[in-house]
């Protein structure tokens, strides 16, 4: 396994806030920051599929460095990201920092009624030079948490690759949110979901770009950003998912 870290030249300050966030959650009732770890920064291509690799990376959507970040929330309720528990602790909390590094503007953008967060609503913003890692920040709604199913990522995964396909971009790095808001969902069968819609949307596209009706420029890698307790779990899922695909 290979180790690498983003965002070198960040500040310090950013730099030691990376992250531990789980983006794929987990059955287990086990805190999060019990269990055995895998370090941030670590990067594992999990497997690669009609030229695309799926690579998991340990790291939080505000310091991964992509052309297009996407972000998972959930549908907004007073104070969701910060009350914890069933939200992470702050210091764990992935979109607690994307909100404290666009000065707050997460939460505004919700509270305010801007995103509603409804299931599959998207809003693609371009935060400020030297907020984020990414880019472009691509937020997409997974609706009413108390009716949330794993099954709804599949439908999610698409809205992902559909909206990397009509920005240009060679790849994207994608971030559940799930643990973070408090959600217990199986870690392995999220992964695998988001998978299967990113390759439903692709193959999609590429079937109407045979029958000349859409311009599509290939993605090459789809990143998926897992939590250091999860990495290895969400892999498994990945794995599983990508033979399945295949086959």
């Amino acid at each position: 396994m290979k180790n690498k870290t983003t965002l070198p030249s960040r500040p310090l300050i950013q730099q030691l806030r990376i992250a531990v966030v789980i983006f794929f959650v987990s059955v287990t009732t086990t805190p999060a920051f019990a269990q055995a770890t895998t370090a941030i920064g670590t990067a594992k291509v999990w497997g690669t599929v009609d030229g695309i690799a799926i690579e998991g990376v340990v790291q939080g959507p505000s310091v991964q460095v992509s052309d297009l970040q996407v972000a998972c929330v959930f549908e907004y309720t007073e104070g969701d990201i910060f009350k914890s528990p069933p939200a992470l602790p702050p210091a764990l909390n992935g979109l607690v920092h994307l909100d404290q590094d666009m000065k707050g503007l997460l939460t505004e953008i919700r509270k305010g009624g801007k995103f509603l967060g409804h299931a599959n609503e998207t809003l693609l913003l371009t935060p400020p030079k030297g907020t984020i890692g990414g880019r472009r920040l691509l937020l997409i709604g997974l609706g009413d948490r108390n009716k949330f199913t794993p099954e709804l990522m599949t439908g999610i995964g698409s809205v992902a690759m559909r909206e990397a396909l009509k920005l240009g971009v060679t790849s994207f790095s994608f971030a559940s949110d799930l643990k973070d808001a408090g959600i217990d969902s199986p870690t392995a069968l999220v992964a695998g979901n988001v998978v299967k819609g990113i390759f439903e949307a692709y193959r999609a596209q590429l079937w109407l770009k045979e029958k000349q009706m859409v311009q599509v420029k290939p993605i090459s890698k789809v990143i998926l950003l897992a939590g250091p307790a999860f990495f290895t779990t969400a892999g498994e899922g990945i794995q599983e998912a990508v033979s399945a695909i295949k086959n």
